[in-house]
């Protein structure tokens, strides 16, 4: 049924939910949820509307695992919640879609900036994409509550009610590992958008003719021994000064235990093997 907002008010009897089996339970048993920025900024937005505390009323129902199932298709968010009744209760979660002459716009602008393409690509969400989208007039997130359209078949009139709210909070977490789930929900998938960076990227340059084959020495000792790799090919070589995109993409390990985040320790991995990999293919003896 509708939500009614604030200003409503509807009397109805609190209830304990019935146990979910096979329920989807939050990752974030304590604390915060969401780790990646944009996981963050989906919650920090629906908070920003004040209704941070109604929408704390599903946190619980989250990290029971009483969201039994969750889809997002484009504009749309369907799922299933187990509630005090036998039956699970319906939620529904509708967002207009950015219109196609929006996404090429938004297309031309990502590709501009190859830097931030190529993290979107390898499936890391740049900082910048907001303030792009922003000023493409297409927010990336809601600007405001009436953006959302919620139903749900509970008996609570609230906006959100605890079984919207627990899907927000499922949403952010899913959102951490899959940012283009965001970018769905907004109305194009990921192999939509890539094509589109590709259309407005700059055309490829010509590649140089090959190189003729040489042959092979006839000396096996000459053959295992190779050729000095040049200095100027690794002299450009740079530590870089964002965690592995691989790891990025992996999103939170339910069976992390270090003390940092598990992209946090691959990155500063990353920055203290990259120097000496880089003086080995030069041929210098690496530091102890």
């Amino acid at each position: 049924m509708p939500r009614r907002r604030d200003h409503d008010f509807f009397w109805y009897e609190r209830t304990r939910p019935r146990e979910a089996k096979g329920g989807i339970k939050a990752q974030s048993r304590r604390g915060g949820f969401a780790e990646s920025w944009w996981g963050r900024r989906w919650l920090e937005v629906l908070e920003s509307f004040e209704i941070g505390e109604r929408l704390a009323r599903g946190r619980s129902y989250a990290r029971k695992g009483q969201v039994l199932d969750l889809s997002v298709a484009p504009g749309k968010i369907a799922a299933k919640v187990q509630g005090s009744r036998p039956t699970p209760y319906r939620v529904t979660i509708a967002m207009k879609p950015i219109p196609a002459a929006s996404w090429k716009t938004l297309g031309a602008a990502v590709a501009a900036d190859t830097w931030s393409a190529a993290r979107l690509i390898a499936g890391e969400m740049p900082e910048g994409l907001e303030a792009t989208f922003r000023d493409a007039g297409v927010p990336l997130f809601p600007a405001r509550l009436d953006d959302l359209k919620t139903d749900c078949s509970c008996p609570d009139w609230s906006n959100p009610c605890k079984h919207i709210a627990a899907v927000y909070y499922l949403l952010a977490e899913r959102f951490d590992r899959d940012p283009f789930l965001l970018l769905r929900l907004r109305g194009t998938s990921r192999e939509a958008f890539v094509a589109l960076l590709g259309e407005a990227g700059p055309a490829p340059a010509a590649e140089p003719p090959a190189a003729p084959p040489q042959p092979l020495a006839a000396d096996p000792r000459a053959f295992w021994q190779g050729r000095p790799v040049p200095a100027d090919l690794f002299g450009a070589a740079a530590v870089p000064d964002a965690p592995s995109p691989l790891s990025a993409t992996l999103g939170p390990l339910p069976f992390w235990r270090g003390e940092t985040g598990f992209a946090e320790a691959m990155a500063r991995a990353t920055a203290q093997a990259a120097p000496a990999a880089v003086r080995m293919l030069l041929g210098e003896r690496p530091d102890n």
